[in-house]
C-alpha cells in the first residue's frame, strides 16, 4: 500500500488524525493476516455514504435549478450508484492505497467497482469525522461538481416508457422504432430512428447509440403529443 499521506496530500485534505484514513482503506481482508476486528473500512462506509447522499442532494439541488423533484432524486441516485463512484475512486487512484490480505490481490481491488465504491464511501467518512462536514462538502464538491453542472437531463427521463404508457391508455398495440439510418465509422456511429404506430410516424431522433436514438425519437414524439 502506497503512503496514505501522500494521498491526502495530493487531495489537499488537511489531517488530524491519519490512522483513520489508514482505517478507511484497509480492505476486511487484512483482518485476517493482522489478526484484528473490526480494523477496516466498513463502519467508516456507512457514515461516508449518509454523508455523501446528504452533501449530493445539496449540491445537486443549488446547481440544478431547473430540474423537478423527481429530476433531482434520479440524478442523486445516478451519482451516488456504484459505478460512478468506483470511477471517482479510479480517478484519484485510490485502489493504489488500499491495504489487503493474502487473500485479494491489488489487481482484483483495481477491477472490482463494489470495493472501489466502498473506499470511496469510507475516505468521505474519515473526512468527515476527522476534519468535520465543511472538509467532506469541499471534498465532495471537489469530485462531483462537473458531472452536476453538466449531466444530460435526457438520460433520467425515460421517454419510451412515458410514451407506452400515454399510447397504452388509449390503444392497446405498442409503439415499433425502426433505424432508419447510420452514418460515421464503426467507432463513431450516429442513429437516426423513427417511432411509429401502426405505420404513422410518432417522432424521430437521432443519437450515438440506437438505444439513445430511440429515446429521443420518443421524446420527439411526445412533444407533439404535448404530454410532456
Amino acid at each position: 500500500m502506497n503512503n496514505v499521506s501522500d494521498l491526502l496530500k495530493k487531495l489537499h485534505i488537511t489531517y488530524k488524525d491519519l490512522a483513520i484514513y489508514e482505517q478507511a482503506l484497509t480492505h476486511p481482508s487484512y483482518n485476517g493476516d493482522a489478526n484484528t476486528k473490526h480494523q477496516d473500512y466498513e463502519k467508516l462506509e456507512f457514515m461516508g455514504d449518509s454523508v455523501l447522499g446528504y452533501v449530493t442532494a445539496d449540491l445537486v439541488y443549488k446547481n440544478r435549478p431547473e430540474m423537478s423533484e423527481g429530476d433531482l432524486t434520479k440524478l442523486r441516485s445516478v451519482l451516488v450508484s456504484t459505478k460512478p463512484l468506483a470511477a471517482y475512486a479510479r480517478k484519484i487512484s485510490l485502489d493504489q492505497y488500499v491495504r489487503i490480505g493474502h487473500s485479494i490481490s491489488a489487481s482484483q481491488v483495481k477491477e472490482s467497482d463494489k470495493i472501489l465504491e466502498n473506499v470511496f464511501e469510507s475516505l468521505i467518512g474519515a473526512i468527515y469525522l476527522d476534519a468535520g462536514l465543511k472538509a467532506a462538502y469541499r471534498f465532495i464538491k471537489y469530485i462531483l461538481l462537473k458531472d452536476i453542472q453538466t449531466y444530460d437531463a435526457d438520460n433520467l427521463t425515460d421517454y419510451k416508457t412515458k410514451l407506452q404508457e400515454e399510447i397504452q391508455a388509449e390503444h392497446r398495440d405498442a409503439v415499433q422504432y425502426v433505424t432508419i439510418s447510420q452514418s460515421g465509422p464503426a467507432h463513431d456511429r450516429t442513429f437516426t430512428v423513427q417511432v411509429k404506430y401502426n405505420d404513422i410516424v410518432l417522432g424521430t431522433g437521432t443519437g450515438k447509440s440506437k438505444k439513445k436514438a430511440e429515446e429521443m425519437a420518443a421524446k420527439d414524439a411526445l412533444s407533439k403529443r404535448s404530454v410532456l
